[in-house]
């Protein structure tokens, strides 16, 4: 992974995980060119995501709710807002295989475990884009608090229940792989070219992009450039 450092500016947004995976073109229109286009989707999840954009913390005899919660992790590169964080009342501050997974809180009493909630519009996605996103908060957090979290939650608005994410080895190597790629990617300046597909019907950004539109012209220029060289050949 990227070295420990104090410079900020190399930090990239945790959102550009998620966007990296969904779409390397999609994820350099946002965080290169800093373009940006709400549809009835992102506007769905915007909505969604108003109860959590407040940062304020409520807390109950052994739950403690923390919403709109700044994180960063220098060894991914990454920083953001996670939605929300329970932090769960503990018997201790480490499990029996000695591993700490609980920590202090200001102002309380305990040990709380940390579990990170990120609310999403619609229903689990076949891809791992959220469950990428999720990942990197848990490793923020681990980062902060000197704690290991064994898992967190998507909370999808369609079915309207949680859908519970494991951060196992092969989650935690490829939210690594994809944080890599994206800081690869903002490194080089450069927006990948168009490559339509189903996920473009649900992108934002498909009017800015015009993956057809662009694919088409690349396609004609091909078609010229052969006639071309078949010409002079």
């Amino acid at each position: 992974m990227r070295e420990n450092t104090s410079n900020d500016e190399s930090l990239v947004m945790l959102s550009a995980l998620q966007h990296w995976l969904f779409c390397k073109r999609q994820c350099a229109l946002i965080h290169l060119e800093q373009a940006w286009a709400e549809n009835r989707l992102t506007a769905s999840g915007r909505v969604l995501h108003e109860r959590v954009d407040e940062r304020k913390s409520e807390t109950r005899r052994t739950l403690r709710q923390a919403t709109a919660v700044r994180l960063v992790s220098r060894r991914l590169g990454v920083w953001g807002v996670a939605d929300m964080v329970e932090f769960h009342l503990a018997d201790a501050e480490c499990a029996p295989d000695g591993t700490k997974v609980a920590a202090c809180l200001p102002g309380l009493s305990g040990f709380w475990r940390p579990f990170p909630v990120e609310y999403k519009r619609g229903k689990p996605k076949s891809h791992r884009a959220d469950e990428v996103q999720l990942c990197a908060q848990a490793i923020c957090l681990e980062e902060m608090l000197g704690v290991s979290i064994p898992a967190g939650a998507l909370f999808y608005g369609e079915p309207r229940r949680r859908t519970d994410v494991a951060f196992d080895a092969e989650l935690r190597s490829l939210t690594e792989e994809v944080a890599r790629g994206v800081h690869a990617l903002i490194d080089s300046g450069e927006t990948p070219p168009p490559s339509f597909g189903k996920w473009c019907v649900s992108c934002s950004l498909v009017e800015e992009c015009r993956p057809k539109l662009v694919a088409s012209r690349r396609s004609a220029r091909a078609w010229l450039d052969r006639a071309m060289e078949e010409a002079t050949a």
